[in-house]
Order: structure tokens, then sequence, then C-alpha cells
């Protein structure tokens, strides 16, 4: 057994049985992801539970009809057929027990705006792309699935759909000024155990060693 096996416990979970997700586990996992690190210590970050099916259906169909009605709009037939390849995997959460959305605040990035405004673009740029409020939502998400995964659940992160979240936000009626939706997971207790994971490249290839 490896000794961060905890880490290894993490697998991109789609289907769920019909089990409940006690309060206490939610709890206790959200708590895990609110320990994350924050550039400034801003926590720049609002989690949202949808346990209601009703709602969960809702928030599936709302995404169907948004992702249909961008297809529609584009002539690129390649465009709107990879764009449809995709649907079912933005709303296979229909079906778990539990939805976490995850909402960001503006974060401020006092070095872009100073590199910008000295005409530095180019290494404006580079911290733009460094999207720090964006990095502090990723380390809390990575808590909340390790944790999930660690009491035996199965969730699996989900950014591609956010182009609906206008839709989302109105239908759950979430209005914290500042905030949008940026990412979510679904919750619940694998269907199986047996969970693949996808191979990772070796060490070699993605580290670089400087002695």
């Amino acid at each position: 057994m490896k000794s961060l096996e905890f880490i290894y416990k993490r697998k991109s979970v789609r289907k769920y049985t019909a089990d409940i997700v006690s309060e206490k586990d939610v709890i206790e996992i959200l708590e895990a992801a609110t320990h994350a690190p924050s550039g400034k210590n801003l926590q720049n970050w609002h989690f949202v539970v949808v346990r209601n099916k009703e709602k969960i259906q809702e928030l599936a169909t709302i995404i169907e009809e948004v992702t249909n009605k961008i297809a529609d709009l584009t002539e690129d037939a390649d465009a709107k057929k990879g764009l449809l390849k995709y649907l079912k995997y933005f709303t296979f959460f229909k079906d778990a027990p539990v939805l976490i959305l995850v909402f960001a605040s503006p974060y401020p990035n006092t070095p872009y705006d100073l590199l910008l405004n000295i005409g530095l673009k180019e290494e404006a740029e580079r911290i733009l792309y460094a999207s720090s409020g964006i990095q502090n939502i990723g380390a809390a998400m990575e808590n909340l699935l390790l944790a999930a995964a660690n009491l035996g659940y199965g969730a699996c992160w989900i950014a591609g759909p956010i182009y609906a979240g206008i839709e989302i936000e109105r239908a759950i009626g979430f209005d914290k000024e500042g905030y949008k939706l940026v990412a979510m997971t679904p919750l619940g207790v694998p269907e199986s155990k047996e969970q693949l994971s996808p191979p990772r490249k070796p060490l070699e290839e993605v580290v670089t060693f400087i002695d």
C-alpha cells in the first residue's frame, strides 16, 4: 500500500447508487474544501449544495437546452457535433443524490494591472494566464474530491457546461454579488467499486530536476 493511499482513491465517478449522502459527511467534505490554500487568504469560494432530486434533474435539463440552443446557432457542423458529443458528460450528474455547485468571486490582480499600466503586456499576460483566483477554486475542489473519496464517496469535477451558468444561477435562486458559477461535482456512493483511472504520463515526461 502506498503511504499516500488517500490520493489514489480519487477517481472520476459518473454512476451512483441511490444511497443518501449524510449531511454530516457533506459538511465534513466541505470543511476540507475550505481548508485549501488561497491567494491573499481571500477564500473566494462559495458552495451551493443541491439535494432536491427534481432540482438536480432540472439543472441537467437546463444544460441540455442551453447546449442545443448554442449548437443550433452555429453553422459549423464539426463544431456542433463536437459540442453535442460532450453533452452526456455535462449532464450525467442528474442521477446523483447530491450536486455541489462551486462559485468564485472576483480576485484582485494588482500585479496584472500594474504591469499593464507600465506597458509590460507580455509579463501582464503571464499573470493573467496564471489566474490566481481560479487556482484557489482548483485547490478547494481537489480537497473536496480527495475528502469525498477518502470517505467512500464518488465525485467528478465538471467545468464544461459553465456556459449555462446564468440559467443555472437563476434556477437555484443564487444571487451573491460578484460570484459566478465556475465548477460543479456530483457526490454519491459509486455504483461500482471497481473504478478505473486513465493512465498517467510517466514522471520523466512531466518532471524536470535542476540540481
